[in-house]
Formats: structure tokens, C-alpha cells, sequence
């Protein structure tokens, strides 16, 4: 974090729209008191000073969140300054959302339901139908049959990103199917180790139900970073092997020519 007492200038120059301490607590659902405690707890930065005032850039929005993110995941105050201290202090919006993004899938998130006004104004703009499909696809967003909205309020931003990036409706379609299917798959194998491997042992020992379900909350962040971690290093792998396919091919070529 910066420790001057502002944002760095190369942000601040950057930054289109600025936020002032009650349109912050809008946007992020927040309190006050809250805010200021992870400021002083170094987890976001100060804010940015327009002289005697105090305004916020989508780069406090976006700490805020992956906050709120972790906290639903059971992080301790503790681990998630470990956790932000890992984050570079001149992390772009969008490379934080990418951490949030990674833990998306695994978000027992409580939706809130609002209008469309009111998710309008959250988000600080016009929504189309398009806009509202992709955001139902990538599950942020629903209609709800009274023709109000439950929106996961702490992937709201991710979704708002992928937007400006002009994602495409189909591939939000696709992507959603993918993290369905190795969702559900993930879930089954796990509830199934659980059943069969942990379960009988805190049974053994006399344990309430109870204890168990203690453990799954307490084993969420270990889980969430074992998962990231494989994905990476798929992720590496796969592209390692694609790298390796090209060069064959062009030696190949090379050999006919």
C-alpha cells in the first residue's frame, strides 16, 4: 500500500470516476465504520485528497470487495491481509478482479434481491437485455419472476469488467456450463471424501455433526488455494503442451520444405 497519505498520481490521473465516502458505501454495501477500519488496517488505501475532501477510485471499490469476497469464504482478518499482502499496491481494478474472479466459483454468496433502478444505480449505468443476459450467464444477475433481480452483489464488478471488455453473451453462456458441470463434479467427489473418510472418524471419537461442519468452513481457504493452484498449473501445462504442438509442426514443415 501507498504509505504518503494518498493514491499515486499515476492513479489518480487514471481515474474517471471518484466517489465520494457515502456514494462508496453504496456501491460496496459497506458501513462507514467499516471503510475506515480497513484503511487503517492498511487493506485499502487511503483516500484520494481534492483538497479539504476525500474521494474514492474504482481501485478502493475493487480492494473492498475481494474483502467482502474473502470474508464469505471464512478468512480471518489475519489471513486476509496475508492474503491482500500477496497483491501488489499498484495492482490495476482489473488484476484484483482476476483474484476474485478465480474464487468466484466456490462463493456461497447471499444474493440480494433490488429493482432495476436500484441495480442500475448500484452499478452507476444503463443496463440492456444483452447486458442482463450475460450477467445471468456468468450467474450474477437473475430475474425473478415478481420481475425484480437477486444480484451476488460481490461478483457485481467482475461481471461490470467483463462488459466493458465486450465478453460475448455465448461464451458467458459456455463458461457458466463449464463451472456447472466441474462444480457439481467437484462437490460430489467432495462430499463423498467427506462422508466416507472424515466424517467416521469425528463419529468415532464421539463428535457432533456439528464439529464436521466446523471443519468444512474452517477448510474452505485451503481448498479454495489448493483449487487455484491446480488450475494455474493446468493452466501452464496446457499451454506448455500447445507451445510444444506448434514447434513440431513447424519443424515438420520446415522437413517438406
Amino acid at each position: 500500500m501507498n504509505d504518503s497519505g494518498s493514491a499515486p498520481e499515476s492513479k489518480v490521473d487514471s481515474v474517471r470516476e471518484l466517489l465520494t465516502l457515502d456514494e462508496l458505501t453504496s456501491r460496496v454495501g459497506m458501513s462507514v465504520r467499516n471503510i475506515r477500519f480497513y484503511t487503517t488496517k492498511g487493506l485499502v488505501p487511503p483516500p484520494i485528497r481534492r483538497g479539504r475532501s476525500g474521494y474514492y477510485s474504482p481501485d478502493h471499490v475493487s480492494r473492498l470487495e475481494l474483502v467482502q469476497e474473502l470474508q464469505a469464504h471464512g478468512f480471518t482478518l489475519s489471513a486476509i491481509e496475508k492474503y491482500l499482502a500477496g497483491i501488489p499496491a499498484d495492482a490495476t481494478p482489473e488484476d484484483i478482479a482476476l483474484h476474485r474472479t478465480m474464487l468466484a466459483p466456490w462463493q456461497a454468496d447471499v444474493p440480494v434481491e433490488m429493482s432495476r433502478a436500484e441495480l442500475e444505480k448500484r452499478t452507476g449505468r444503463s443496463l440492456s437485455e444483452d447486458d442482463l443476459a450475460t450477467l445471468s450467464a456468468l450467474g450474477i444477475v437473475f430475474r425473478t419472476k415478481r420481475g425484480r433481480y437477486e444480484v451476488a452483489v460481490s461478483q457485481l464488478s467482475v461481471g461490470l469488467g467483463l462488459l466493458d471488455l465486450g465478453f460475448p453473451l455465448e461464451a458467458a453462456i459456455a463458461a457458466g456450463e463449464v463451472y456447472a458441470d466441474h462444480g457439481r463434479q467437484i462437490a460430489k467427489e467432495l462430499n463423498e471424501l467427506f462422508r466416507t473418510m472424515v466424517w467416521p472418524v469425528y463419529k468415532e471419537s464421539g463428535a457432533p455433526p456439528q464439529k464436521l461442519r466446523e471443519v468444512v468452513e474452517r477448510i474452505k481457504p485451503l481448498s479454495i488455494a489448493s483449487l487455484v493452484a491446480a488450475y494455474e498449473a493446468a493452466m501452464d501445462e496446457t499451454r506448455r503442451e500447445e507451445i510444444a504442438a506448434r514447434s513440431r509442426r513447424t519443424a515438420k514443415r520446415a522437413a517438406k520444405d
